[in-house]
């Protein structure tokens, strides 16, 4: 089995589209005004996104994204006026990342783990 993709509800997929093209998406599928897909830069993942009338309640959807170069990628997100609410941060499970929410409020993790993503210490055999 292999993770195809993640869809996340916005209340305005055209705002989203913008959004999420400045993180670095490509957008493939532009099914207006309910749908939209990207593909994200390396591997075969795609993400999409969702019109709904109403976000789910709660902290919302937790996604990730890996980028080896996340200081980097942070930065080029910023220039483009986007804000984080964490700077990338070394943490205590051995990855560094640096958090934001997307415009309905879906938190995005970008981060950088290397081996520690599959092969934690704590990895049980």
């Amino acid at each position: 089995m292999n993770l195809n993709q993640i869809t996340v509800p916005v209340l305005d997929i055209s705002k989203s589209i913008l959004f999420y093209e400045n993180l670095g998406l490509r957008l493939i599928v532009k099914a207006l005004p309910h749908y939209a897909r990207f593909e994200c830069p390396d591997g075969n993942s795609t993400f999409s996104i969702h019109l709904t009338k109403e976000l789910p309640a709660g902290e919302g959807i937790y996604v990730y994204f890996e980028c080896e170069n996340l200081d980097e990628q942070v930065e080029k997100i910023k220039s483009k006026g986007i804000v984080f609410d964490q700077e990338p941060t070394d943490k205590s499970w051995l990855w560094r990342e640096a958090r934001l929410k997307d415009l309905d409020g879906n938190q995005l993790i970008l981060f950088y783990a290397g081996k520690n993503r599959l092969n934690p210490p704590w990895r049980i055999t």
